[in-house]
């Protein structure tokens, strides 16, 4: 305990400061150091117990269901992981490797329809963030940039507003809803989960491509991470809740208002995701290194370092 709060005095103003900027913790003060000292201080502890363990490169993955506050949690690790253990840390979202607008279109062709949407395996450009793992991991390390995806415009921005990545990280953060997603049975796919696809995808068409690219692209992709951090959102229904509050905050960030979606809107959205999302609360929940549990509130309510 003596080390948690002599940790906890060193990353406060920090992890209080990066709360306030982005305005992205409604919970009480005491809340907030509560989730730092039981949270994330100790899962920070474990993360460079492991780095120090492999001696090289560590990759994480870290996933959780639309809303679940991956990136937020990515970015409060990272500040905790640098000014504690002086480590370089990278954090690379999997939604910024989303295939071109034009891409989807054409598998939307050629495939099926529902794959103009990003979102499931296969609206991935699986070989771009491989290669940029590649990179990210190499001896000899030289400048490079890392592509962004503008989910206002739902599509890739220019190369030349890619992120600039400058330095060799020892630590490699992949966060993204999918991330650690495993393949169903073909019995399972026969089955609909929601409206989405008892109506738009009669013939499965869609469910077997994602599930085909899951069992192949994906599962090679997801190999390469040492450990994995998952979210376990208490149940689907906070999906809409909490995606709907999302696209608030997008709705303010961005200068266009075209690609933000409605009530509506986001209740199809979320049926691309369920699925999988689902499955994966059944797989990770057992297999995954730590699971944050959250509660209905959105706040952690306890979690599980295995």
């Amino acid at each position: 305990m003596q080390l948690v709060n002599e940790c906890y005095h060193k990353v406060k103003k920090d992890y209080l400061n990066f709360l306030k900027k982005e305005k992205i913790s409604t919970k009480s003060k005491k809340k907030n150091i509560k989730n730092l000292k039981s949270f994330f201080i100790p899962i920070s502890f474990w993360i460079e117990e492991k780095y120090k363990k492999k001696g090289g490169t560590l990759f994480l993955g870290l996933s959780g269901a639309q809303g679940s506050g991956k990136t937020t949690i990515s970015k409060i690790l990272k500040i905790i992981i640098k000014k504690l253990f002086k480590r370089k840390i990278q954090i690379i979202s999997i939604d910024n490797f989303y295939k071109t607008l034009q891409e989807r279109k054409e598998m939307s062709s050629k495939i099926h329809n529902l794959l103009r949407t990003r979102g499931v395996p296969g609206t991935h450009d699986i070989n771009l963030l491989k290669k940029t793992l590649f990179n990210l991991n190499k001896k000899n390390f030289k400048i490079f940039r890392s592509p962004r995806f503008d989910k206002s415009i739902d599509d890739r921005v220019k190369k030349k507003y890619w992120d600039i990545i400058k330095n060799k990280p020892e630590i490699i953060i992949l966060e993204g809803w999918c991330v650690g997603a495993k393949p169903q049975s073909q019995n399972k796919i026969k089955k609909t989960v929601n409206n989405l696809e008892k109506n738009e995808d009669k013939n499965f068409i869609w469910r077997k491509y994602a599930n085909e690219k899951l069992k192949k692209e994906y599962k090679s992709l997801f190999s390469i991470i040492d450990n994995f951090i998952f979210i376990k959102i208490p149940n689907y229904r906070m999906v809409f809740k909490w995606r709907f509050i999302q696209e608030k905050k997008l709705r303010k960030k961005s200068h266009s208002n075209k690609k933000i979606m409605n009530s509506k809107e986001i209740k199809r959205f979320i049926m691309f995701y369920q699925r999988i999302a689902l499955q994966m609360i059944k797989d990770l929940s057992k297999s995954a290194s730590v699971v944050m549990y959250l509660k209905k509130n959105h706040e952690i309510n306890k979690i599980l370092i295995r």
